[in-house]
């Protein structure tokens, strides 16, 4: 069998080829900028979220990769609320994630990743944190703000990375954190409209960024010794600040 030699020039459009320049990517800052609008979700303030444009996924094939899957382990004290919370947990994921979601009772991971009906792949780290602000002792609801509001982080630092306490000197100073019946944590949380969670000497502190810096300076200065009257006094005078400039 003779293939035929000739063959029909076609022409090519070199410029076709050329290699596609990415958008750059560029943050934009809060200060001055009038479109963002601030929102109150269960207490934590946050700015509102946008109506992005959805991100397709990249990937084809949906197999459990670095890429399209979040693992999350669960410390055994965190089993029985998770138990209990589960379908709060699982609907947001679900129904307004477009993910796919499952506990793994071998690993004791919560299993999170994308599907063919996902619509953006950002969804996949949003719903991770969700649940990593569960398992870190959040409310429900409060972690839900992290779904429904921009720019909410959690930070997390020990005890002994502000000042080194061992035994009863430890003891005393989560005592100065908690107050009399939480009236101290609570006092902070309501004044800096964050949420604070005091797991032994680990401190998790959920919100934004400025009002976070906020409590960790209120939460230092009660590791440090500072008596909860002279917090109360300077958290008095920060809010009476911020709400100037508001």
């Amino acid at each position: 069998m003779e293939i035929s030699k000739d063959k029909s020039q076609v022409n090519i459009d070199v410029n076709k080829f050329e290699p596609l320049i990415k958008g750059q990517k560029r943050r934009v800052s809060s200060v001055g900028d009038e479109s963002m609008e601030v929102e109150t979700h269960n207490g934590i303030e946050g700015k509102s979220r946008k109506a992005t444009k959805p991100k397709r996924s990249k990937t084809t094939s949906f197999s459990e990769t670095k890429e399209n899957v979040r693992k999350i382990s669960v410390p055994p004290h965190r089993y029985s609320p998770l138990k209990e919370n589960w379908l709060k947990i699982f609907s947001p994921v679900v129904e307004h994630l477009q993910l796919q979601i499952r506990y793994n009772v071998k690993s004791r991971n919560v299993e999170i990743r994308t599907c063919e009906e996902t619509k953006d792949i950002g969804n996949l780290q949003k719903a991770a944190d969700f649940v990593k602000a569960f398992v870190y002792g959040f409310d429900v609801d409060d972690a839900l703000a992290l779904l429904r509001l921009d720019d909410l982080f959690i930070e997390s630092f020990e005890i002994k990375d502000v000042k080194t306490l061992k035994g009863d000197h430890q003891s005393r100073a989560i005592g100065r954190l908690a107050g009399k019946g939480g009236r101290t944590k609570f006092t902070i949380e309501n004044v800096t409209k964050t949420r604070i969670v005091l797991a032994d000497s680990k401190i998790h502190i959920l919100g934004s960024f400025q009002n976070i810096q906020l409590a960790r300076r209120a939460v230092c200065n009660l590791i440090l010794g500072s008596p909860p009257s002279k917090v109360y006094g300077q958290l008095r005078n920060v809010a009476a600040r911020v709400s100037e400039r508001v």
